[in-house]
């Protein structure tokens, strides 16, 4: 059994790397490698599975899952610059694919200790574009 819940957050980045003058961050990352950020509004999606339990009829209980989403990731990206901000992405790009990436890796053992599996993070950068990391 698969359950997902999805969270919102909202967030400013800037995809680029140091080594790249502005013209070859320009060039790579388009008008994603402003100087001067740009923003989002994300939503994340975080789907577990597992079994049902006999006692809850839960693969997991919602609320904790929230809660969990929200204390490790919402709560320390939310209307923060991800460059310059958010501990768990320092010396990261701040694509898309490496915040899913890093989402899943911090998530995973949480989830895990809740009897359940994390099975996908899906993370939507704007409505014609997201990713998913199966880990």
């Amino acid at each position: 059994m698969y359950i997902t819940r999805r969270e919102r957050f909202n967030a400013a980045h800037r995809l680029f790397r140091e080594d790249f003058s502005n013209e070859e961050n320009l060039k790579v990352f388009g008008k994603c490698s402003n100087p001067m950020w740009h923003g989002h509004n994300y939503e994340l999606f975080v789907t577990v599975k597992g079994e049902i339990d006999p006692q809850t009829g839960f693969v997991m209980n919602l609320k904790t899952l929230s809660e969990i989403v929200n204390e490790f990731i919402i709560s320390k990206i939310d209307h923060k610059n991800i460059n310059l901000e958010v501990d768990f992405m320092k010396d990261k790009i701040a694509s898309t694919e490496v915040l899913a990436q890093t989402f899943f890796e911090i998530l995973k053992p949480q989830i895990e200790k809740h009897n359940a599996q994390l099975h996908c993070v899906k993370l939507y950068e704007t409505e014609n574009h997201y990713v998913e990391y199966f880990g």
